[in-house]
């Protein structure tokens, strides 16, 4: 017998089997409007009825350099959500509903129980966000990784009525901006993170610092991103007048939120807020500058929505009665029109 795929290094039977333990998670997540199953070419969904004049929302995105933490934990389990909460929390800013999800998963060496932790962390967070997993790509590329590593892409589509989508163009000065807080790192930073924890302070992974009160360094920085798209519906739902919603990744507060503020515009942060240890692990430990961290992380605010001062006690009340626990950040100011991008938010002195 000749040279086989499988002597190549791809293995068919493998990805086969991958994908039959995959439709039983991709069916659990499955929504009124979805009208295929996984195995074909494509994913089938049809627009929800009742939108009027809907328009379609679309966002890609990885997980970046957590996946060497993953890779070195050996746990798979969550960094799935981490996937799903880059894209869907993306796409719900503009006031959509997340319909469908579809996931690309890439390895030298295709470990069907790996692929499967994972899938199952991506179709889990898929049912908590509301949005069904329609299918994915897995493919087994034999010299592109390092054994025991992959990577992960994931696209997600939402949908909401044109005259319905929340763009930014309404914020005016005295709005508030209430954050939603985050559960650490997320997924941003990982590569600022890893060179302060591991080479700087010369960190294990299954090292117990006191900061973090019991978790080892491995399990505060696998933390799954938080998914928001439950709140937003919640705060939609409940008729606040929402003008702007930011999902805080690379490039923290001032990096994120400015791109949904109008020219002259930007926000004076009034509050204070508890952060998660490992933000101040990182700071304390490698002597991080301040402003780095802002311009890193999150700090802790993983979403902030800007509401009318007068919508301010509804939305708060709605994002609470939605489990989240909204600290009041600051209010919209006017800044010259000169000022520079991240500089649109202004902390205290």
């Amino acid at each position: 017998m000749g040279l086989t795929y499988k002597q190549s290094g791809v293995d068919i039977d493998a990805g086969d089997e991958l994908v039959e333990r995959i439709k039983p998670l991709a069916a659990a997540t499955r929504i009124a409007e979805v009208v295929s199953d996984v195995g074909g070419f494509a994913g089938l969904c049809r627009v929800p009825e009742g939108i009027d004049d809907p328009v379609l929302v679309s966002g890609t995105d990885g997980v970046g350099t957590k996946l060497k933490i993953a890779f070195a934990t050996g746990v798979h389990d969550t960094i799935g959500q981490d996937l799903v909460g880059m894209c869907v929390n993306d796409v719900v800013t503009c006031g959509a509903r997340p319909l469908f999800f579809l996931d690309y998963f890439a390895t030298g060496k295709l470990d069907v129980g790996v692929g499967e932790r994972v899938v199952a962390g991506i179709a889990a967070a898929c049912k908590e966000s509301g949005c069904a997993l329609l299918g994915g790509e897995t493919a087994e590329l034999p010299g592109m990784y390092a054994p025991g590593e992959y990577d992960l892409a994931g696209f997600a589509v939402g949908v909401v009525a044109r005259k319905r989508i929340v763009d930014g163009t309404r914020v005016a000065e005295g709005d508030v901006a209430l954050g939603l807080a985050s559960s650490g790192l997320h997924s941003n930073g990982y590569s600022l993170a890893r060179k302060a924890l591991l080479e700087v302070m010369k960190l294990d992974l299954q090292a117990k610092p006191a900061e973090l009160g019991g978790r080892t360094v491995g399990e505060a920085l696998l933390v799954p991103t938080r998914l928001y798209a439950r709140a937003v519906a919640s705060l939609l739902s409940a008729g606040t007048d929402v003008h702007a919603m930011s999902h805080i990744t690379g490039g923290g507060l001032p990096g994120n939120l400015p791109r949904v503020l109008p020219d002259g515009l930007g926000l004076r942060i009034e509050a204070r807020w508890a952060r998660p240890a490992i933000f101040d692990l990182i700071q304390r430990g490698a002597g991080v500058d301040e402003q780095e961290m802002r311009r890193a992380f999150n700090l802790g605010v993983g979403f902030v929505v800007v509401v009318p001062a007068s919508d301010e006690a509804r939305a708060t009340e709605a994002l609470r009665a939605a489990g989240e626990s909204p600290v009041a950040l600051g209010r919209i100011v006017r800044v010259p029109a000169d000022r520079a991008f991240e500089e649109r938010v202004e902390y205290p002195s």
